[in-house]
């Protein structure tokens, strides 16, 4: 008898309907799986075969093929264990029940219970729009499936449990939500700009950057307090809207990241890799790809410390998704695109040593030395950093003030105002923020005093601007506007976005 059960399979950050049909014909007992499975679901059998015995049942001796439809879709991951499990139950007769509009996911362990499957997120997703009106998914993932409204999620404790439930002799209750996912937890930052001693115009300059999504990157001496203010920067920033939750929860799905009591990511993510991350470590990658730090940094920020100690060709794969806010891998199977829209913070001593202009300890490294430390990051990648800012040794002074510096939280409603104002101005667009705008944007909305014209010129000149710098001074001017809440960027807007131009770099 041949049965037929619907599962998925994720592809990127999206699902794809898997049809997993089971044939049991009389012959040589044998047990095979056809349709590009991995290695994971190939080993399915065993663990099904243990499964189906150790939950009261027979398993058929007889030939048994599983085919996992459309046979081009590579398949991977033990989440097809519980779709195969109940096809064989179908075809040798021993359940009767209408699978037609369900979806079945999970993987099982020897005794039959099922455990944590990951990319549960957005293969529900795909069975609400594919129209299934329920999920049989593990009792661990519920939370997680029920951030998919209008389905009916079921939540599976073992094979026993399914299979007497679709016998009719239990009834497995679906999941109810029992908490609110738009609340977020008291004091979530680790960091916040109360800690920070001193350093108010790199403050000023993640506030900034904060404000209009614009790229940073932080030059001083070691012990200076870069990555403290690196890490104080998501406390800056806005909550995340719903729609940007969900994105950021399936990329973490996915990645097998999501915490088992976190069905929800609400804090914007905060990634800081090493410097010796490979390449497909931080783009996303592998003979089937999943996603990096790029993109496990989306809606959120990356950071980067030691910047010139990253691979060269590392920090020069940045340069495509720091421009598109997509990273697409191309491998022999196909292509694969993952979202990467995320602020990048980066954070370098100026010389190898670290002292190199400090008006305490002197630098050790010759020019030479200098000079290729710092051309170790290419021009047109510092060309897509908008604010460059020098964060210089804390003085004794400062160190011990008692009084408390400005938090976070009043920085953030500050930032969070400026973002209603580029919300409504880019309203009926794809665009968010100032630093996602394109030239013919800037053309539109940057408009500039006469006085900020001339001051505009004299530093294409002086600094030697390419096109991309001077739109980039453009787009921070509006957003320091934006923070002033003027219509028009005035010369001290100007001005102060053109001091975030690197110097040493010149």
């Amino acid at each position: 008898m041949l049965a037929k059960v619907i599962s998925c399979a994720v592809v990127g950050l999206e699902g794809a309907i898997v049809e997993v049909e089971v044939d049991i014909s009389p012959g040589l007992p044998s047990f095979t799986i056809v349709g590009l499975p991995d290695t994971a679901v190939q080993e399915a059998r065993e663990r099904v075969r243990a499964a189906i015995r150790n939950s009261g049942c027979r398993f058929p001796v007889k030939r048994i093929t599983v085919n996992l439809a459309p046979a081009d879709l590579k398949k991977e991951g033990p989440a097809y264990d519980l779709p195969i499990a109940i096809g064989i139950l179908l075809s040798s007769e021993q359940i009767y029940a209408d699978t037609s509009q369900a979806l079945f996911l999970g993987e099982l362990s020897l005794d039959g219970s099922l455990r944590h499957t990951r990319g549960i997120l957005p293969m529900v997703a795909l069975a609400q729009g594919a129209g299934l009106t329920t999920v049989f998914i593990p009792a661990d993932d519920a939370r997680e499936a029920s951030l998919i409204k209008e389905t009916k999620v079921i939540p599976v404790i073992c094979l026993a449990q399914l299979i007497s439930h679709l016998r009719g002799e239990i009834v497995i209750p679906e999941y109810q939500a029992d908490e609110e996912y738009d609340s977020v937890p008291q004091n979530p930052f680790t960091t916040d700009l109360a800690h920070i001693k001193g350093q108010e115009h790199a403050k000023r300059a993640l506030e900034v950057a904060a404000s209009g999504g614009h790229n940073i990157l932080m030059c001083g001496p070691p012990g200076s307090g870069k990555t403290m203010l690196a890490r104080s920067l998501p406390s800056m920033l806005p909550l995340m809207a719903f729609e940007e939750t969900l994105e950021v929860t399936k990329i973490y799905s996915v990645s097998g990241l999501l915490p088992s009591d976190t069905p929800l990511i609400r804090q914007r993510p905060f990634r800081s890799p090493h410097y010796t991350i490979s390449h497909a470590g931080l783009v996303g990658g592998g003979h089937w790809p999943h996603p990096g730090e790029i993109s496990l940094s989306h809606r959120g920020v990356l950071f980067l410390d030691e910047f010139p100690e990253f691979g060269h060709a590392t920090l020069e794969s940045l340069r495509q998704p720091m421009e598109d806010k997509v990273i697409t891998i191309s491998r022999a199977q196909g292509s694969i695109t993952f979202p990467s829209n995320f602020m990048l913070v980066a954070a370098m001593n100026p010389c190898p040593c670290g002292y190199y202009g400090d008006p305490v300890k002197e630098c050790k490294c010759s020019s030479g030395e200098i000079s290729r430390y710092q051309k170790r990051i290419s021009g047109p990648l510092l060309d897509r950093i908008d604010i460059f800012i020098e964060v210089p040794r804390l003085e004794y002074e400062k160190l011990t003030d008692e009084r408390a510096g400005e938090a976070s939280e009043k920085v953030r409603e500050r930032v969070k105002t400026a973002r209603l104002v580029q919300q409504e101005r880019f309203k009926g667009t794809k665009l968010t923020t100032n630093a996602h705008m394109t030239p013919m944007e800037v053309r539109e909305f940057c408009k500039v005093e006469p006085p900020a014209q001339s001051l505009l010129r004299a530093a294409m000149k002086q600094l030697c601007l390419t096109g991309r710098a001077f739109h980039h001074i453009l787009k921070l001017a509006r957003t320091i506007a934006d923070l002033d809440q003027a219509d028009i960027i005035k010369t001290n807007h100007v001005a102060e976005a053109i001091q975030y131009r690197p110097r040493s770099f010149s």
